[in-house]
């Protein structure tokens, strides 16, 4: 007796390539971990090192500029905090900002001085509320997010990201708009690519980048967060840059 199957057959999509992935990060560790947000699907590169915890650097600054804007430390993205006179390294961090600008130019000493005035009741409260990593501040209220205080795993930063997007963080609709416009953008032919970039070094040294963000492409958007180790700042940078691009877009997520 032979049985006939109605309804269309859905191809499945091959799996990728982890070898392929190891390439592009040409030996160096790291780990990739993508949400699609239509069809609820994972892919993880390095699963272990996905939900090991290391510190957010930069990547606070998605957070770090909501708990601004919620506590009425800064009132919109236009909100300048002067320059204290002091030079930088980085140049682009010697002068006056604004929100929009200082999340532009990753201005650590902006949110440094935002830090001081949110203080370190409100970080407890909002890092307790948004279950970010360990949620721990340590001692120096202006550096816990770059002094191994407090740290975040590939995983907990997908967890963070979709709540950011669909808007069930515990901040207003219009501080999440405020975020959203102001961090970096790549514009593809198919995809949108909102991003922010960190960089830090561990306790032993090793230095680590990150790229979190999400991709919109047509009515499909998939949230994701990348990390990478290397020896030098300059070759973490490198590689936090263009690794995470290659990734994204072996995997399709950006076309």
């Amino acid at each position: 007796m032979v049985f006939f199957l109605s309804g269309p057959i859905i191809a499945r999509k091959p799996a990728p390539d982890s070898t392929i992935i190891a390439k592009i990060l040409k030996e160096h560790t790291g780990a990739f971990v993508s949400l699609d947000l239509q069809t609820d699907e994972y892919f993880r590169y390095n699963s272990k090192r996905c939900a090991e915890r290391f510190l957010p650097a930069s990547t606070f600054k998605i957070p770090n500029s909501l708990i601004g804007l919620e506590t009425g430390v800064i009132p919109d993205e236009n909100f300048v905090i002067k320059w204290d006179g002091v030079n930088r390294w980085n140049n682009d961090w010697n002068k006056d900002h604004n929100l929009a600008s200082a999340i532009k130019y990753s201005v650590v000493p902006y949110y440094q001085e935002l830090a001081r005035r949110v203080g370190k009741r409100n970080y407890n409260k909002y890092l307790k509320n948004l279950n970010y990593g360990n949620k721990i501040i340590g001692k120096k209220t202006d550096e816990f997010w770059l002094d191994n205080s407090l740290k975040i795993s590939a995983d907990e930063q997908i967890i963070f990201l979709k709540r950011f997007y669909e808007y069930s963080l515990p901040f207003s609709r219009r501080n999440i708009d405020i975020v959203k416009n102001i961090m970096s953008g790549e514009k593809y032919s198919k995809s949108l690519l909102k991003y922010k970039t960190g960089t830090g070094q561990k306790e032993n040294g090793a230095y680590i980048g990150w790229l979190v963000g999400y991709v919109e492409k047509e009515k499909d958007v998939c949230v994701f967060a990348f990390n990478v180790e290397a020896e030098t700042f300059e070759e973490v940078r490198d590689l936090r840059s263009s690794a995470s691009r290659d990734i994204l877009k072996y995997l399709k997520i950006i076309e």
